[in-house]
């Protein structure tokens, strides 16, 4: 057999899934392209599509990794964490999802009543918390530093699902500090699956499909 014959693209994607122990995509990703092909999906919605079967199996909350979804308002972000966080409950693990402006209120109500360090156990049990909308409500610095402190705690424990609007260029703009985002995205980001989402929003898409009224 000739080197040109073995080193085909199909062939070193199956030895490279292989490598890297990603089963599910070595068993879905021929059928799932077809059936891309059939929706006309792009190949950025196949990679995500593919992505989101390998995370389903939640062999990541063995690894202690993290996810961050990233990407423009209306483009999924919620519902992919929703369906991973099912997946993961499915399987018999703790989860906890809410978003980032409820978490901090949590977390200042928590401190101003004396019960912040139980709370803070609490929220470190969740084998997966999932943090939805980082990003969309501005942080005071106590929410901040008291949200920081949350992702330290959990920080190669367990794992968290963030779902953010902002690129992290922009962190910044959360917890007002350059030194506290980056010591976050140090540690949220060691060990991480990125998801980028930036296509069009569905909601607007779905308005622009409505008929006008005359």
């Amino acid at each position: 057999m000739s080197a040109s014959t073995v080193d085909t693209p199909q062939v070193l994607l199956e030895y490279h899934l292989k490598a890297l122990r990603l089963p599910t995509m070595l068993r879905e990703y021929d059928k799932l392209a077809r059936t891309c092909a059939q929706e006309k999906a792009d190949f950025p919605h196949y990679l995500l599509r593919l992505t989101e079967l390998e995370l389903a199996r939640c062999e990541y909350l063995a690894r202690k990794e993290n996810i961050l979804l990233l990407g423009n308002s209306g483009t999924g972000k919620s519902h992919i964490a929703l369906a991973l966080g099912l997946a993961a409950c499915q399987r018999g693990h703790r989860v906890r999802f809410i978003t980032a402006a409820a978490l901090v209120g949590e977390l200042i109500e928590a401190r101003d009543e004396k019960r912040l360090l139980r709370f803070q156990k609490q929220l470190a049990a969740y084998e997966l918390l999932i943090v939805d909308e980082l990003g969309y409500v501005p942080l005071s610095k106590t929410g901040a530093e008291l949200l920081f402190e949350t992702f330290s705690q959990r920080y190669e424990r367990t794992s968290t699902l963030i779902t953010s609007n902002l690129p992290f260029d922009e962190w910044t703009e959360i917890f007002g500090s350059e030194r506290l985002t980056g010591a976050l995205l140090d540690r949220i980001t060691h060990h991480v699956n990125i998801l980028e989402m930036n296509a069009d929003s569905y909601r607007l898409k779905q308005s622009r499909r409505k008929p006008t009224q005359p």
